[in-house]
């Protein structure tokens, strides 16, 4: 068995991280704010002091960390990632950054003779603590089985793009969708509600639909009670969007509908919605057509 690292400890890399350790796996933990490793290291997690000795004292090391700067400034930092790495360490990068970045990224660690992994995940907090992620790679195939054993004990299947940076092209697509049916939803219940409609006949209306999913059940509760508790930060999702706008403008390709939840969850993040779950955006939908929750 490998000797594992983990960077990055928010509310999806602890749960993850402590599902290996509850499958006897030794782990190696480093988080900027102290008090999240706590209950690791109680679990038997190794704290260490920086990412450089995480990567020097592991074999494999995940990343979960919020965006592109931060995965930067790991790896760059003093102390950082990269002052690490060696010929046969793997690092697996489970954040959510854009293709190019996580191309640029593949190649500092394969300058030093590392291997990348890129390997963010869809699915959310409750995904994460039931082991239901659905993990995204890309990155070399060798690498991809040394992890797989892993990768099994956070998730319910691993899809192997191909080559670096389509794993991260993967999970952009996939939130594309994400971010497009939760405008969908939003909006659905506001033209309901201005058509008069009670919204929990709505509700019930869409779970015995065709259109019900495991996403809608999973918000459903959060629509009829008003509270947005988060599973899926809405300020996460308007990142994600904001990198759909940039790689499809890359790719000359227009997306209309992308466009518009780019902008509607982008509003609902500078009107105080950020922390809220996704499905918050209904609340900036009903505050642009001045209706009260």
């Amino acid at each position: 068995m490998h000797t594992l690292g983990w960077i990055g400890l928010g509310h999806m890399g602890a749960p993850m991280a402590m599902n290996l350790l509850q499958e006897g796996c030794q782990v190696n933990v480093y988080n900027r704010s102290l008090e999240k490793i706590t209950a690791l290291v109680e679990a038997g997690a190794t704290p260490l002091p920086s990412p450089k000795e995480i990567v020097k004292q592991s074999d494999i090391t995940f990343m979960m960390l919020s965006d592109s700067h931060a995965v930067k400034s790991v790896l760059a930092q003093e102390n950082g990632v990269l002052e690490a790495i060696k010929p046969g360490k793997i690092l697996v990068d489970m954040s959510t950054i854009s293709p190019e970045d996580s191309l640029s990224n593949a190649e500092f660690v394969s300058e030093r003779g590392g291997v990348y992994l890129d390997a963010p995940v869809s699915g959310s907090v409750g995904a994460a603590i039931g082991r239901q992620l659905v993990i995204l790679v890309g990155g070399d195939k060798t690498a991809l089985e040394i992890c797989q054993p892993y990768f099994q004990l956070l998730g319910k299947k691993t899809i192997h793009f191909g080559s670096n940076s389509k794993g991260s092209s993967a999970k952009l697509a996939i939130n594309l969708l994400l971010g497009v049916i939760g405008q969908g939803l939003g909006e659905t219940l506001l033209f309901a509600e201005k058509s008069g409609l009670e919204k929990e006949k709505v509700l019930e209306m869409i779970s015995f639909s065709s259109m019900n999913t495991p996403l809608f059940q999973g918000k459903k509760e959060m629509y009829l009670k008003g509270e947005y508790p988060s599973a899926f930060m809405l300020e996460l999702m308007a990142k994600d969007l904001g990198l759909i706008k940039a790689e499809a403008n890359r790719l000359e390709t227009r997306l209309p509908l992308a466009e518009q939840a780019n902008v509607t969850y982008r509003s609902a993040k500078e009107n105080g919605k950020a922390k809220l779950d996704m499905a918050a955006v209904y609340l900036e939908l009903k505050d642009q057509n001045n209706i009260k929750e």
